[in-house]
Parts: C-alpha cells; sequence; structure tokens
C-alpha cells in the first residue's frame, strides 16, 4: 500500500487492514487497542524508573503482614530480586526439592566437601536456603526475608545490585551450586531431579554417528513457532533430516531423541535477541501457546521409527496444505495489480454494476445513438447493431439520475441475460471451488493436530508446574511466577511478597506473549505419573499427612518457632500500642471541655505569658523528643497541661535564631508553629503526660494515671487517628532532615567534602519537600544551599588539582571525583532554570569555565583525550538528574544530643564565616 501519493483508496485501504488486525487482536487476545496504548503508556512510564532500585516497605501495622490460613508465604523484595523470588518460590513448591533441601546435612566431613566443592560459597547457601524454605514452610508471617541468601548468590554474578538478574542465568548457577552441594551423595539427587539424557543420531560429512549427552533446562526458540511442538519439533532436529539416509559425502544433520527425561524439565524459551543494527538487545513479543499436559512420546529414543513416520506424513500434508493455500488465496486476492480482492466478489460486482439502470429495451435510438457499438468486448455477438450517432454535449439528453449508483450507458435486455448467465455460473463455479478448497486445507488442518493423539503416542504424559513470567523490555522489567497447587486444585500468582489465586485464563494471557509485553519466560513441567514430586509425604506411624512445622528437621522446627515468637510479640506490641492510641484519642475528646474552660478564663487578646522560672526544669539526657521530663508542681491535670502549653506557645512565638531553634527539642514547638488543629496538640500533651518516664513522685503518678485514664477513655471517633500520625511523621521527617543537615556540615567541616556532599544533598532535597508544606516544616533553604554549593566548588578544585598533575592514580581518582558526584549534582542545582537560584547557576558556570580554560592549553596526549571525552558530560544540561544510591544511614541520637551537636557546628561555621569576612 503506498501512503505516499494523493491516491484516497489506498490510505481507505490502509484505514481498513489496521481495523481489521485490530480485530483480529481482540479476538485473538480479548485485548482492544486502547488497552495496547494505555500499556505502553504504563511501560514506558516504567522504563523512566527501571534502573532505580526497587525499594519495599514492611507495612507498619503487622496484622498486615500476618500469614492467611492455608496461603503460601511470599518472598520480600530486597532490591531487584523479583528474579530470585520467581525461580525460588517454582523450586520450593515443587515438594521432592524441598524436602531435598530441608533435610539437607553436609557430610561428617566437611574439609573433604569443600576441597571437592568447585564453589565455597555452597555451603553457607545451603544453610540460609534451608532457613529459608524452613520459613516458607511454617511462619506466621505473610512474606520472609530473603536478603542472606540473595547476598551470597549476588557475589556469583558479575552485576550490581540495581541490575536485575537473568532469570536463566541465576537459574542455571543455582542448580550448578546444589548439584555440587550433593556430590558426596553415591547418587546425586539434583543431577537425578533435573538433568536426563538424549541420544544424537546424524550424520557428518556423510558419515554416521549416535552418542549419549546429557541435558539440564532445554533451550527452545520462540521466533517462527506457533506453539510449544513445533519449537520443540524445531530443536529436536539439526539440517537436512534426509542426510540420515544419504550416503553422500557431503551431507550433514541429526536428530536428538530423549532417552531419559528428568522428572522435572523444564524449558528455557529464548526470548531475548541482540539487534546488531541498534547494538543492544531486545525482548521478543511473539506469541507461543504451550499446553498444560505435554506428551513427549513423539520425542523418545524408543519411538523413533513410529515418529519418522508421522514426521515425513507431517511434510508431505503441509507441502500439500502450502499448494491448497497459494490456490485458494489466489481465489481469495484476484488481480494482477496491487488491489486485489475475493474473485467471487468481482463477479457478484460485475453482475450489480451490468444490471443497474438504465437499460434499453430496443434497439432503435436514433436521437442518442445507437446501442449496437462495435466498440468493446461485447459488441462481437451482435454485429446486426449500429454505430452510435455521438451529438456535441449541449445537444445530448442529460443522464437519468446522474448522482445514483454507476451504470453501463448501453445494455440490451438480451446482453444482460447472456451476460447474468455467465457471471453468475462463473460465480457458482468460484464459489464451490473455494468450499472445497476450504474443506481439504481444514481436513488436512484436523489430520495435523491428530497426527500425534494415538494412544501409544499419550502414555508419557508431564504436566505444567510453574510458569516464569517477564514483563517488560529486555534491559529492565519484572519477574513473577504461575504455580499450579495440587493440594488447591487451581493457580496461584507469587508476585513478590503477594500471593494470589489465579486462573488458567490469566495465567494464557500473562504467558503466551503479545499482551503488555508479558510472555513466559521458563516453563516448569513434572513427570504426571510421580504425584510425589508435588505432594506431600505422609507419616508412617499416624498415616496423617505431614505439613507445616511437623515436616521440618528439630533444628529448623526450633528456628522457625523463634522466628514466629517474635512476630507474635510484635502482634502484641502493636494492639497494645494501637489501644494506648486509642485511649489517647478519647481522653482527647474528654481535654476539649477543659481547654475551652482554660481559653475562656484568658483576658482577651492577652498573649500568654512565660512560665515562671523553675516551674519547668530544663530537659536532661535521657529526654525523649516532643517529651515531658519533670511533672510540674500543679495539683491536676488539667492545670498542668494549661501550664504546660503555655509554655509551650510563648517558646513557639519566640524569634530564636538556627543554633537554638526549640522545634528541636518540643514537638509541640513544632506543632504549633505549623498550625496542627486542636485535637492534635490535646492529644499530643495528654501523651506526654501519660508517660511512665515521668513518674518521679507520688504527685506525677497520679497525674500519670489521670492522664493514662483518660487515653483510655478516648473513643477512636473522637480523635482523627490517621491525621495524628502524620502530624508526627511530619515531625520524624524533620528531625531525619536535621540529622543529614548536621552530618552533613560537621564532615564539610573537617573538610571531608566527598562524604559530605551526599548527606547536603539529601538534607536540601528532604528540606525542599518539607518546606513546599509550610515555611515552618523545615530549616532555612539558603542555608542548605550554601553549603550544597560550596561542598561542589571545592570538590572541584581538588579534582581540577589532580587533574593537572598528570600523575596516576591521581588523574583517575580526579575523574571519580567528577563522573560519580560533581556532574551528577549540576542538574540538581538547575532542576527548574526558572526557579534556580542565581548563585547556583553562577556556581554551575565557574565549574564548567574552571574545566573549559583548559581547552587551547598544551598538554599530554593522555590528559587532552581525557578532557575531550570528559567536558561534553560537563557540559550537557539535557541530562537528566541521576538516581543517586540510597540515603546514608543515620544513627540514633537522642534529643539533647542532636540538639547541641547542631547548635556546636552552627556556631562554628558562624564563627568561621566572620572570621573570614
Amino acid at each position: 500500500i503506498d501512503l505516499t501519493g494523493d491516491d484516497k483508496e489506498d490510505l481507505q485501504r490502509a484505514i481498513a487492514l489496521s481495523l481489521e488486525e485490530s480485530s483480529r487482536t481482540f479476538q485473538e487476545t480479548g485485548i482492544t487497542d486502547e488497552e495496547v496504548l494505555e500499556a505502553s503508556i504504563a511501560e514506558n512510564k516504567g522504563s523512566l524508573t527501571s534502573t532505580h532500585m526497587e525499594v519495599w516497605s514492611d507495612p507498619p501495622n503487622p496484622h498486615d503482614r500476618k500469614r492467611q490460613e492455608n496461603c503460601p508465604v511470599g518472598l520480600k523484595n530486597v532490591g531487584n530480586t523479583c528474579w530470585f523470588s520467581a525461580v525460588i518460590q517454582s523450586l520450593f513448591h515443587l515438594l521432592e526439592f524441598q524436602r531435598l533441601v530441608l533435610q539437607y546435612s553436609p557430610p561428617a566431613n566437611t574439609q573433604d566437601l569443600l576441597c571437592n566443592q568447585k564453589e565455597p560459597r555452597n555451603l553457607p547457601f545451603m544453610q540460609e536456603l534451608r532457613c529459608l524454605f524452613s520459613l516458607m514452610v511454617g511462619s506466621k508471617r505473610r512474606y520472609v526475608d530473603p536478603s542472606r541468601a540473595v547476598e551470597i548468590l549476588k557475589g556469583a554474578f558479575k552485576s550490581t545490585d540495581s541490575q536485575q538478574q537473568d532469570v536463566s542465568e541465576f537459574s542455571h548457577k543455582l542448580l550448578d551450586w546444589l548439584e555440587d552441594a550433593f556430590q558426596m551423595k553415591p547418587k546425586n539427587p539434583m543431577v537425578e531431579l533435573f538433568y536426563g539424557h538424549f541420544v544424537a543420531v546424524g550424520v557428518l560429512e556423510g558419515k554416521k554417528f549416535e552418542n549419549t549427552e546429557t541435558f539440564g533446562q532445554y533451550p527452545l526458540q520462540v521466533n517462527g513457532y506457533k506453539d510449544l511442538h513445533e519449537s520443540l519439533e524445531a530443536a529436536m532436529i539439526e539440517g537436512d533430516i534426509e542426510s540420515l539416509h544419504s550416503e553422500k559425502p557431503g551431507v550433514s544433520g541429526q536428530e536428538h531423541w530423549f532417552a531419559e527425561l528428568p522428572p522435572v524439565l523444564t524449558f528455557e524459551l529464548s526470548r531475548f535477541q541482540f539487534n546488531q543494527v541498534l547494538g543492544r538487545p531486545e525482548k521478543i513479543h511473539n506469541k507461543l501457546e504451550f499446553p498444560a499436559v505435554l506428551y513427549l512420546d513423539r520425542y523418545l529414543n524408543r519411538n523413533r521409527d513410529i515418529t519418522r513416520v508421522k514426521r515425513r506424513e507431517m511434510r508431505r500434508l503441509k507441502e500439500h496444505l502450502l499448494l491448497l493455500q497459494q490456490r485458494l488465496e489466489r481465489y481469495m486476492s484476484y488481480g494482477s495489480g496491487p488491489k486485489r480482492c475475493p474473485l467471487a466478489d468481482v463477479l457478484e460486482y460485475t453482475v450489480e454494476f451490468a444490471s443497474s439502470q438504465p437499460i434499453l429495451s430496443s434497439p432503435s435510438m436514433t436521437d442518442q445513438g445507437s446501442p449496437n457499438s462495435t466498440e468493446g468486448p461485447l459488441s462481437a455477438p451482435f454485429p446486426q447493431q449500429r454505430v452510435p450517432v455521438h451529438k456535441p454535449l449541449t445537444q445530448s439528453r442529460v443522464l437519468p439520475n446522474p448522482l445514483g449508483q454507476p451504470a453501463p450507458r448501453f445494455i440490451t435486455e438480451e446482453e444482460l441475460r447472456v451476460l447474468e448467465g455467465c457471471l453468475q455460473r462463473w460465480r457458482s463455479e468460484v464459489e464451490k471451488d473455494t468450499r472445497e478448497l476450504q474443506g481439504y486445507i481444514s481436513r488436512i488442518h484436523t489430520t495435523m493436530e491428530l497426527m500425534y493423539s494415538d494412544t501409544t503416542l499419550m502414555q508419557v504424559p508431564y504436566r505444567l508446574h510453574a510458569v516464569l513470567v517477564h514483563e517488560g523490555q529486555a534491559s529492565a522489567g519484572h519477574y513473577w511466577a504461575y504455580i499450579f497447587s495440587p493440594q488447591l486444585q487451581h493457580w496461584l500468582k507469587f508476585n513478590d511478597v503477594s500471593v494470589t489465586k489465579s486462573t488458567w485464563e490469566e495465567l494464557v494471557r500473562d504467558s503466551f506473549g503479545g499482551y503488555r509485553n508479558a510472555s513466559a519466560y521458563c516453563l516448569m513441567y513434572v513427570d504426571d505419573k510421580k504425584p510425589f514430586l508435588v505432594q506431600e509425604k505422609f507419616d508412617k506411624e499416624t498415616g496423617q499427612m505431614l505439613s507445616g512445622l511437623d515436616k521440618l528437621p528439630a533444628d529448623l522446627k526450633e528456628y522457625v518457632k523463634e522466628d514466629n515468637r517474635l512476630f507474635e510479640k510484635e502482634l502484641r506490641e502493636w494492639d497494645m500500642l494501637q489501644a494506648h492510641r486509642a485511649a489517647v484519642e478519647k481522653l482527647a475528646s474528654a481535654m476539649a471541655g477543659t481547654s475551652t474552660e482554660s481559653e475562656a478564663a484568658q483576658p482577651d487578646g492577652q498573649e500568654p505569658s512565660p512560665p515562671e522560672s523553675g516551674v519547668l526544669p530544663p530537659y536532661d539526657e535521657n529526654v525523649k523528643y516532643g517529651q515531658l521530663t519533670v511533672c510540674p508542681p500543679t495539683p491536676s491535670t488539667p492545670q498542668a497541661i494549661k501550664l504546660e502549653y503555655g509554655r509551650l506557645l510563648w517558646l513557639a512565638q519566640q524569634d530564636t535564631s538556627p543554633e537554638n531553634d526549640p522545634r528541636l527539642l518540643y514537638v509541640m514547638v513544632y506543632l504549633i508553629k505549623n498550625q496542627a488543629p486542636k485535637t492534635i496538640l490535646e492529644r499530643t500533651l495528654l501523651t506526654q503526660f501519660a508517660d511512665r518516664d515521668l513518674s518521679f513522685n507520688e504527685q506525677c503518678k497520679n497525674i500519670m494515671k489521670v492522664a493514662q485514664e483518660k487515653l483510655h477513655s478516648i473513643r477512636p471517633e473522637e480523635v482523627n487517628i490517621e491525621e495524628y500520625e502524620t502530624w508526627h511523621r511530619d515531625y520524624h521527617n524533620f528531625r531525619e532532615t536535621t540529622v543529614f543537615l548536621m552530618i552533613g556540615l560537621e564532615l564539610f567541616q573537617k573538610e571531608s567534602y566527598v562524604e559530605a556532599l551526599m548527606y547536603l544533598i539529601y538534607s536540601y532535597q528532604y528540606n525542599k519537600k518539607l518546606l513546599s508544606r509550610g515555611p515552618y516544616r523545615g530549616h532555612d533553604k539558603e542555608l542548605i544551599a550554601h553549603y550544597r554549593r560550596e561542598c561542589l566548588l571545592r570538590l572541584n578544585e581538588h579534582a581540577a588539582a589532580l587533574f593537572q598533575s598528570g600523575e596516576e592514580p591521581e588523574l583517575s581518582d580526579g575523574m571519580t571525583i567528577m563522573n560519580e558526584l560533581v556532574v551528577p549534582c549540576l542538574p540538581l542545582l538547575l532542576a527548574n532554570e526558572e526557579q534556580a537560584e542565581e548563585r547556583d547557576m553562577a556556581a554551575v558556570e565557574d565549574i564548567r569555565n574552571r574545566w573549559c580554560s583548559y581547552l587551547g592549553q598544551e598538554m599530554e596526549p593522555k590528559l587532552q583525550e581525557t578532557l575531550t571525552d570528559f567536558l561534553p558530560k560537563l557540559l550537557d544540561c539535557s541530562v537528566e538528574t541521576r538516581s543517586f544510591r540510597d540515603p546514608p544511614r543515620l544513627p540514633s541520637l537522642s534529643t539533647l544530643e542532636l540538639r547541641e551537636r547542631f547548635s556546636r557546628v552552627l556556631t562554628s561555621l558562624r564563627q568561621t564565616s566572620a572570621k573570614e569576612r
């Protein structure tokens, strides 16, 4: 179809073909174009963040992490480890494999094992895998953390933590390790479980050969094949099959026949290929169907004679089918030009045209010209007709219905009868031939589908156990697994921490390919005649099925019990905390009336006065942030709350320097300055008075008990618990930002600019987010921006000095500082050039000018080459902000320690700045 010209018919045909293709896609997959577009948009959005580390945070409520009855345990994603979860879940639910791992014990002579092992990490990995499997068996948690096993495995890969592993690569490595771990046994159970043998029969340069080889995971191609059988058939044959029966010296070819199938048969589907033009890997999204039950008789060595006969018959049928399809195509796409349509339709349209008005019933039409024209292909059978006399256009009669359907100008009834008779007869013949061809093709398809349906070739069934799915592109994506549960008799979807019930239809949609860039990457089949592979064992004494902790060895049983005990403790503590919070809410509501009375006692317009000296002593080192440290000498809880509130309100209204910021000592000051709701303030104060750490004397104990009773009496609906927790999370974020800033400034002061930069960057980013919600939510923006800027400038100068030295390793260190720290930070200073500070923009220009000043200078070729490679990175403003590594881990600091260190470093920096000025 040529869409470059002005032919509107070509354009209309293109649109029609597109709609036809969309309709066919919807019929095959049930997916509309809108869904495909939405999926594409979602994938593009996902690809923007695909290089970032996946981070999973545990829900704070442990009840959200509690395992449901009879539900399998999920695996936590500890940083792009969905590949690990998918493979491990598939293997864990092979119960024979699970039993081998749980019952594994290294030989008595561990030294011999270590000497014979190819991989020294096998033993620690097996120990961690046992612990992980035991938790997956008996844990009360909804999901468990596989970090320790993952870390050991990651050491075997030459990739960074932020890169996802290839499932097949990981599977091969894992099976190698497992095989190595069990090598001291007389018969290696891992080899017995996953490895089989095939016989290679063939001809190499005219000489016949036959040998036996071992195989594990069997690779299959996706491109060019409709289903698993087609792909497997092609994989079992290499070269010219007929060469096996040829005596020609130059021919080569071979067939593979399974001599011994493993109990667990794994197929790797080659979904990735390398694009030589683009120089990058690409994913193959083609559709490849596979059955729930796979009969492998046709691929067995003992059936090779039967299969060869059927293969020859299949080839004959395919050749005949191709000829029939080509013949049918000539009927269905008739014409010699680019525009073709079914021949039956051509004949029908010709009849419609010929029978359209006007029709002349008499050969005498002298004033308009006779229809007896000798022109045209239909004039020959009627030599008696006269040539029409043509008149000027102005003298001609106006054609009837000029805007109607096209019709012949001249045709007699006799001509029409002859023409209709021929065309209808031809059309009937064409339709009959078309039906016969379609019938032949349908019967051949049926014969081919039933070719291997003999009962003799359906004796070796393998049932689909697991499907590993990849969604995304070659460079990034997500893995999950579908696993069939014989106990529950339905499919389960294992997606990291999420384990949900699924269906065959959902599996087909996500696994066959062509839907939202998701497709099967690995298929795991199990011998259907060996149910022990996926079924639990029975206790020989009781006859009961072993499940849960009962099937664990003694050491693992205690390990799981201890983990469950810790989790139950976490549940109890959470329940106690929620009961406490509910009581606080209830008391806060009860305190509303008291607060109203206190406000009424205050004269209108009068500000609360500062507390009298000695009423509330200063905080000590044991203070918890935002909590009282002493009990005020007041007779009742309402009066104590009133007095404390007055003191904190007065502090919040003072204009203090950053070194003496009261928000660092009192959560109430932070809440007051940011205009928190009254119920939040009252509940916070009440919670402080109810703290057990304030029971210094009998009077304080009495006030504490009253506050606790009021907390317990508060009803949940009286205070918004989510709003209360949000305010306190905000204050926690404010403290974290403070710690980032404080450590960054301390390192800056010590001239440890490399370490200081990360703290200053994160303090600026976190502070910016806080300030977006209010001016008193964070710290002085200019303060953080100044030291972030200064840190970058000094790092730049240091890197430039190292570069000028021209010596190794100084040169490499200088380039590392620029490439890893300075250059990635420049987009942060220019994140929004309209709002960027002039001093930040000036700093960026200073950094660039410093390196541009080297241009034109004479220098060694090595330095010139380094500078040429580096400058484009420095000057490119279009580079998106790079995702930095995880924030540095913060120390746990008491309120007083944080306040003192923060005050000390700010004071010191101000004094230094004053001296420099």
